[in-house]
């Protein structure tokens, strides 16, 4: 009997208020995804596993996820959809060769176990349809629309669905049409099977279980990644600074940001201050020099290079010596121009660079009240402080 796994990935991850989808994301030095297929890739029970992601993603993930990191399991990969059911659907589609068992799990669950894809497995070859949950703590109330409490609801049968989810593969196809022929969306996988009549099995899964959903989320996931590794995680700080001077005939760019001005900053590369910054304060953080020292003023390959691809070669270099990027401060002194207007793009910009959230960079502007050579308007300066963790699995200091 065989069975196939679905990894819904095709998310942007909105919730998560963040540039990169949420799967990508890095937990432990490696991306969430990878975390979540290295358990189906482990287990005796799971044959094949389709992936679903965005469509942007669709010819660059073989090469940068699923090759990278040995996913051999990974035998076909589908465009996702704009919902996670519609995801789910295009796998279903795309699923070749005679399976007797679908298995349904979310790509932002990496704390999976294989006693639970076993169990639920089982479950399903039984009784045709399984989830995995757990048994509810609280104490739950059915309120009405003005929030005040209808009933109390007495806990003892109440579960918290989680994924996996399994099904006979002729059930949850069945499932999946009635579904589409009447356009209903439900809220996970089992309550479409639940909706033409088929029961459904609850199996105990863990509370650690937890789906990445939130900013919040991901904290808890940091300490269940650390018990899990039995991993030392080692903070560490970077302090960056960097000034160019304003020069006619140049562009001016800041954060990765073409702004309109009259006068650009002169230097080798595109002279994006609060970029070299940041590159100095990471490659600080990690023991690992200064930006002049990894791309010189005088080599002719880096002449008026966009500094946000000197930010993604900072990123491997660290990450290299075992470092991941926890979050970014940086603060821009300047008269002109304006600031405000670009902060959000230089926030996307650097984000997306670093495959961090949004939300953990910050950009500032401050004048200099007319002193010293920013005050004069003759240039730009730019301050950079970052955190960063080193993790080394045995619970040793990584070696710089």
């Amino acid at each position: 009997m065989k069975t196939i796994a679905i990894i819904p990935a095709g998310g942007a991850g909105k919730r998560f208020k963040a540039h990169v989808a949420k799967q990508y994301l890095f937990l432990d030095q490696t991306p969430m995804l990878v975390h979540t297929l290295e358990v189906f890739q482990k287990s005796k029970v799971i044959d094949n596993i389709v992936l679903a992601v965005p469509s942007d993603d669709l010819v660059s993930i073989r090469q940068e996820l699923i090759d990278k990191y040995g996913l051999t399991k990974v035998t076909t990969i589908v465009i996702g959809g704009k919902e996670r059911q519609d995801s789910v659907r295009n796998a279903l589609s795309a699923i070749n060769g005679k399976y007797d068992v679908v298995l349904i799990h979310d790509a932002v669950r990496p704390f999976v176990t294989e006693k639970m894809i076993r169990q639920v497995v089982a479950a399903a070859k039984i009784s045709g349809a399984a989830s995995v949950g757990v048994k509810a703590k609280d104490t739950i109330k059915e309120t009405k629309k003005d929030n005040m409490v209808a009933t109390t609801i007495p806990r003892h049968h109440l579960w918290l669905t989680q994924t996996p989810q399994a099904f006979k593969f002729e059930l949850i196809k069945e499932a999946y049409k009635s579904a589409y022929d009447e356009k209903y969306y439900g809220t996970d996988d089992a309550s479409l099977v639940e909706r033409i009549g088929k029961k459904v099995k609850m199996i105990e899964g863990s509370y650690e279980n937890i789906k990445i959903t939130t900013s919040e989320d991901l904290i808890m996931a940091e300490a269940l990644m650390k018990k899990k590794t039995g991993g030392k995680i080692n903070f560490r700080s970077g302090f960056g600074y960097d000034s160019h001077r304003f020069a006619t005939g140049r562009k001016f760019v800041l954060g990765g940001v073409g702004i309109p001005f009259d006068k650009g900053l002169k230097g080798h590369s595109d002279a994006d201050a609060l970029i070299h910054a940041i590159c100095d304060a990471l490659l600080g953080a990690a023991g690992c020099g200064d930006i002049g020292r990894h791309f010189p003023d005088n080599d002719p390959k880096y002449k008026n290079i966009s500094s946000i691809i000197l930010l993604k070669k900072v990123k491997k270099i660290i990450e290299a010596r075992g470092f991941s990027i926890n979050n970014v401060d940086a603060t821009v002194v300047m008269e002109m121009p304006k600031l405000a207007p670009y902060a959000a793009q230089m926030v996307s910009n650097i984000a997306l660079a670093l495959h961090i959230a949004e939300t953990s960079v910050n950009i500032k502007a401050k004048t200099n009240e007319g002193m010293g050579f920013t005050g004069r308007n003759e240039g730009v300066a730019a301050f950079a402080t970052v955190a960063v963790t080193e993790r080394n699995k045995n619970g040793s200091k990584t070696k710089g």
